[in-house]
């Protein structure tokens, strides 16, 4: 991409200098700076309020940072014009913590419904959607409710729905937090292999069993700083 060329980044992610600041919470993120390769798969890490959900949230563009620059796929986020958003979002994969099904919905209809809301013709949804819900094992509870689906098939469910459009990123918060050890390893073993199809992985966690189980690069955020960054130096605690 020539604004990738223009900056000469390797990366698919770039934070640069970013500071976040809210009302009551000045300093949400204070002077984070990191890289993440493409086709990585990375750990986002640290406790419940550590800036992890706010710094995802840079990186699909629903916030932006109060300071610094945020680039992804070449692509400065800081200056994107708000109507140029929808497009960015539609080369990404988004797994949020409430996964956002819908409750009166089959599993086969949440992801057709996720391919209309993109725009794919009528003969490809079917497809599409068949294709993703056998990718991620549920090829036999298509026409089941999410109320019907355990939380981990539900989990799955919503991965299904994030890569139904071949992703380059996948961004997701706290995919195993309400898990059985089982289904979290179900769920990891899961991006792993939409990882080796090509997709760069973020994945968001503070559960240091899980990353010490399933080791990957990792970024570690507390308390709004980085502690340990990707292309970064580790900042010296005292």
């Amino acid at each position: 991409m020539e604004i990738e060329k223009e900056k000469g980044l390797p990366a698919i992610i770039e934070v640069i200098h970013v500071s976040k600041s809210y009302e009551g919470n000045p300093k949400a993120l204070f002077d984070i700076s990191f890289r993440v390769e493409k086709g990585q798969f990375v750990y986002l890490f640290g406790p419940n309020g550590a800036g992890k959900s706010t710094l995802l949230k840079i990186l699909y563009a629903a916030e932006r940072p109060t300071e610094g620059e945020v680039w992804v796929n070449g692509l400065n986020l800081v200056r994107m014009k708000p109507r140029k958003i929808p497009s960015l979002r539609r080369t990404l994969g988004l797994v949020f913590q409430d996964l956002k099904l819908l409750q009166r919905r089959t599993a086969l209809e949440n992801l057709a419904f996720a391919l209309e809301a993109l725009g794919a013709e009528r003969g490809e949804i079917s497809k599409k959607a068949n294709q993703a819900l056998r990718l991620v094992g549920l090829e036999r509870r298509s026409g089941c409710l999410p109320s019907e689906l355990s939380a981990g098939e539900q989990q799955r469910l919503a991965v299904a729905r994030a890569i139904i459009n071949d992703p380059i990123l996948l961004l997701a918060d706290e995919p195993t937090g309400n898990l059985s050890l089982t289904a979290a390893e179900e769920t990891i073993r899961l991006f792993e292999k939409i990882n080796l199809r090509g997709t760069t992985v973020v994945l968001a966690t503070h559960n240091a069993g899980l990353v010490d189980l399933w080791p990957k690069q990792k970024i570690v955020l507390e308390r709004g700083r980085l502690i340990e960054g990707l292309n970064s130096d580790p900042v010296v605690q005292g």
